[in-house]
């Protein structure tokens, strides 16, 4: 009696090709460029909206710069303030004057004076800006100099002792405030430029941040000096009813400069948290952390 052969059953194909499979499929390199670029996406986009913030304080801050610096349609807007002394009551005027459009011009006076950064402008409501000062570094407006030394013969105005009082605070402050301006348009300039080699490293992220909270210090103060000063110089004019004198804060450069301010804070909260926070190159390549997408990566490669 013969017993019943068994047909024996061919390997796999998947047992016998499982070590060449697993040969085929090896860990990623965290020097791989692939590995690299996802694993620190997060960190580069953060980067990537810093440099975007700092762009826009450039642009404003080179409006705020230049703003009044000449009477041209696009910047001739954009000032401090403007005295409007274009209906001023004189404490005293000589009988021999020919009275003009306006009380200022008859006593040898320009309609309205509006300050900038650098200098200041004068000119008439019928006419415009007819001249600017020559630009000066480290400038401050001196209104009493000023409407003196133009006023006619014999003319006179009451100006309220609140200015006198406050010229030198007013000469110091807007030293200050030109000094700070200048710089953080410097320093938001250049972090924006370095800003992308934060992503290499969090000991990158440290001295940026440090010099993010400079410049955003520095523009903040010169904000907050420039708005201050605004103010005071209309409360202190416009409180004399006597005097009858107008004070328009200019708006548009108000508005430059706390928007670069803001972007600028933006951008040194960003680069303070890239201290801690999100993964570096130096991260994956230490192997501290994978970053966010390494594993979607790893996973990747093993199943191709």
């Amino acid at each position: 009696m013969s017993l019943p052969r068994f047909r024996r059953r061919p390997a796999t194909a998947t047992s016998s090709l499982a070590p060449e499979a697993h040969k085929q499929s090896p860990q990623p390199s965290v020097d791989d460029p692939i590995t690299l670029k996802r694993g620190t996406r997060t960190r580069r986009n953060f980067i990537a909206v810093s440099c975007f913030c700092y762009l826009v304080a450039v642009v404003f801050l080179v409006l705020v710069e230049i703003g009044n610096t000449s009477a041209t349609r696009v910047i001739d807007d954009i000032y401090f303030f403007r005295l409007d002394l274009s209906n001023i009551l004189p404490q005293s005027a000589p009988t021999s004057l020919t009275l003009q459009n306006s009380i200022a011009r008859t006593l040898g006076l320009h309609d309205f004076y509006q300050v900038g950064l650098w200098d200041f402008c004068e000119g008439y409501i019928t006419d415009g800006i007819t001249s600017c000062s020559t630009p000066t570094t480290l400038y401050w407006f001196n209104p009493v100099e000023i409407l003196l030394s133009e006023l006619f013969a014999g003319a006179s105005i009451a100006l309220p002792s609140q200015v006198n009082d406050i010229l030198n605070i007013l000469r110091i402050a807007s030293n200050v405030m030109f000094g700070f301006f200048l710089t953080g348009l410097i320093l938001d300039f250049v972090l924006m430029c370095l800003a992308p080699v934060a992503v290499y490293s969090r000991w990158w992220s440290a001295p940026i941040g440090f010099f993010a909270l400079l410049a955003t210090l520095l523009v903040l103060i010169a904000s907050a000096l420039s708005t201050a000063i605004s103010l005071i110089f209309q409360y202190a004019l416009t409180s004399q009813t006597d005097l009858n004198v107008g004070v328009d804060v200019g708006t548009k450069m108000l508005a430059f400069m706390w928007i670069a301010t803001g972007f600028t804070l933006i951008s040194f909260i960003i680069h303070a948290g890239l201290c801690c926070c999100c993964t570096s190159r130096r991260d994956i390549r230490t192997g501290r952390k994978g970053g966010r997408h390494s594993d979607q990566t790893t996973q990747e490669r093993r199943g191709g």
